[in-house]
């Protein structure tokens, strides 16, 4: 079987900024064992796989280790690979998901992620993580998937000193760190090693907690967020009540052949 793979970075304004993510377009779903293992061997944050579903496209991603309900820089990736790559002539298109109907459409140079809000719920700040980070947080928040750490500033998130050993005694998919940003509306860093990734590089689903949080904090629905990984990435965000959009750039990186 022969399949088309494109490596692309999300959240990118050029190639090894943002965050890479595999695409895999399919005519039909392949064993979910052969896609796990193609994504440990591709071995990025995320692949993402697709079959055309009637008028919309089926979506899923693979970590190295684990399937994840929701992935936002894999699937800008797979839009962006579908726009430049595979001649979709609409603007907009529809993705159905283990999070429900997510969208993706073209503003100008900008590809726009419409997905779901996550809930933020105030909560103690569990015991190891009070010091897996050699900040103390001020503050935790409990979403859909992931626990949020609210920090005094932006110098303390780009100061973070992750110990991973002491997050994976969270049964959360991931840690947010966040704070106020002076240039941005916020910064970020998010951590996941329970599916395989210490930290990744920008995380777009991340901001659907995030972008809530901050809406509010700062009293206005339109954001822009930059993640402080090594990488890096900026946002475009906008807050829309049971919703979110998130918005930004990708630049393929590679196009390569699959032989299994």
């Amino acid at each position: 079987m022969n399949l088309t793979v494109y490596q692309v970075d999300a959240f990118a304004e050029k190639v090894f900024e943002g965050n890479p993510a595999a695409v895999v377009p399919l005519t039909e779903w392949l064993p979910d064992a052969t896609m796990q293992k193609m994504a440990m061997e591709h071995n990025l944050s995320e692949t993402a796989f697709f079959v055309k579903e009637d008028d919309c496209y089926h979506i899923r991603w693979f970590t190295p280790e684990a399937e994840v309900d929701l992935c936002g820089h894999a699937t800008l990736a797979t839009a962006h690979v579908m726009f430049r790559h595979l001649a979709y002539s609409s603007e907009s298109i529809c993705f159905k998901s283990r999070s429900g109907n997510l969208s993706v459409k073209k503003e100008g140079d900008l590809l726009v992620l419409n997905f779901p809000a996550s809930e933020v719920e105030a909560k103690y700040i569990p015991t190891g993580l009070k010091t897996a980070f050699g900040i103390h947080p001020q503050e935790c928040f409990k979403g859909r998937e992931d626990l949020m750490l609210v920090f005094k500033s932006e110098n303390d998130i780009i100061n973070l000193q992750p110990n991973f050993s002491l997050m994976l005694e969270s049964t959360s998919r991931g840690i947010i760190c966040t704070a106020k940003s002076e240039k941005y509306d916020f910064v970020s860093r998010f951590f996941a090693p329970s599916v395989g990734i210490d930290e990744d590089p920008v995380t777009g689903s991340a901001h659907t907690m995030l972008i809530p949080y901050w809406a509010k904090q700062l009293d206005k629905t339109t954001l822009v967020a930059k993640q402080v990984s090594k990488r890096g990435g900026v946002l475009e965000c906008k807050h829309l009540d049971e919703r979110v959009e998130i918005g930004g750039k990708a630049q393929t990186y590679m196009i390569g052949n699959i032989d299994i």
